[in-house]
Formats: structure tokens, C-alpha cells, sequence
């Protein structure tokens, strides 16, 4: 039976205003889980659109859980400027509150983001007592302070490229190292920082990784 994905735009109330957002959810399916997906850094280029964090969403919903994308203020559609990283926190807060909201009667709650929006959503959500797991793709973790992730002691699933050129496999690998279990992580060969040419491997790294997991 083919996949029956619905695509929702939405608009969140952010505390600098109205963040655009769109919502991936299988219509067949109960979901299981709900996410939260941040995308990289705003001037470099990065929207709740890249290719990779579009990919992800695809594959959170194939495996019946609903999420969440959305613009950091100052991106597309949202309301605001960028902030270099408090205000996209606050932004992301806001995001998890609005989809709490929708799904009341989820319990399995993820953070997850890609590079800067990889430490926006596993910070804020090592912090928030209803985030119950952390995802971090091609997480910056020698370019921002990781700590809170590795206080949290929940449960972490990180994927990363091998021929990253901003942050090294190495260090991404002593980044794992100091964090508590359950913990995964998944090395995608041959991939740089944006994954191309290998973005339909990281969906599937996620489908691998969070379809059989139910903490």
C-alpha cells in the first residue's frame, strides 16, 4: 500500500511572531510519536526547506510520527530577525508547545534539527522535561555548547556525514563518547556537511534507526 503523507501549513505564535511552519503526517497511520525538526543556520542559507531537513520530515512521517518544521524567525514567511541563537531557542520552545497542543495524547516527544538547528532542538529539548528523545544530524558540536545534551541522559541518536568538512567525524565521535545510553549514531560514507548527493540516506538513516524505538 503506497504512503499517504499529508502536508499542513501552519502558523506557530512565536515570541517574535508568526513563525511559518509545515506539519508531514501519515494519514494511515496513529502516530507514535511526534517531532520537532530545526533547520541549519539562517545565514548560510538554511529554511525549514533544505533539501536534508525536507527528506527527514518524509521519513518521521513514514514511520507515524507527525512533525514539525518550521522557519526560525527571520527565514521565509516568519516574523522577526535572526538572533544567533537565543531567540531560534525560543522559537523552537514555542514549536514543541504548538504541537504538544495538537497531539495531547502523544507522549513520545522529539527534538530533533540539522547543524545549527541540531544544538537549537537538542539543547532546548535536553532541557524541557517533555522532550523524550534527542536526534542531531550533522550536529556542530565544536561550534556550540553541547553540554546540556550530554547532562540530559536521554536517550541521543546522532547521524553525521564521514567527509564533513565543518565538524569532524573525530570529534563527533568524542561528542558520542562522553554521552549517556541509550545512544546511537550512524556515519553516512562518503557524505559532507549538506549531505548531498545523500539526503535520501539520511531518511532512511532515521526510518533505521527510530521506527522500532519506543522509549
Amino acid at each position: 500500500m503506497a504512503e499517504d503523507i499529508r502536508i499542513n501549513t501552519v502558523e506557530i505564535r512565536g515570541p517574535a511572531g508568526l513563525l511559518e511552519g509545515i506539519i508531514n503526517a501519515n494519514a494511515e497511520g496513529n502516530p507514535r510519536a511526534i517531532a520537532v525538526l530545526a533547520h541549519p543556520l539562517p545565514p548560510e542559507g538554511g529554511t525549514l526547506h533544505t533539501k536534508c531537513v525536507f527528506h527527514v520530515a518524509k521519513a518521521f512521517a513514514r514511520i507515524d510520527c507527525p512533525v514539525l518544521r518550521f522557519n526560525f524567525r527571520g527565514v521565509g514567511r516568519s516574523a522577526g530577525a535572526f538572533s544567533g541563537g537565543r531567540g531560534e531557542k525560543e522559537d523552537f520552545r514555542a514549536a514543541l508547545a504548538f504541537m504538544i497542543a495538537r497531539y495531547p495524547e502523544v507522549t513520545r516527544i522529539w527534538a530533533a534539527g540539522m547543524s545549527f538547528g541540531a544544538w537549537v532542538a537538542m539543547t532546548t529539548g535536553a532541557e524541557d522535561a517533555h522532550v523524550t528523545a534527542l536526534i542531531g544530524i550533522a550536529p556542530p558540536v565544536t561550534h556550540y555548547d553541547f553540554s546540556p545534551v550530554m547532562g540530559a541522559g536521554k536517550p541521543t541518536f546522532l547521524i553525521h556525514g564521514e567527509r564533513d568538512e565543518l565538524i569532524s567525524i573525530r570529534d563527533v565521535r568524542k561528542f558520542y563518547a562522553q554521552l549517556h545510553e541509550p545512544k546511537e549514531l550512524v556515519v553516512i560514507e562518503d557524505a559532507n556537511h549538506l549531505f548531498d548527493g545523500k539526503v535520501s540516506e539520511v531518511g532512511d538513516a532515521i526510518e533505521d534507526l527510530l521506527q522500532d524505538f519506543h522509549d
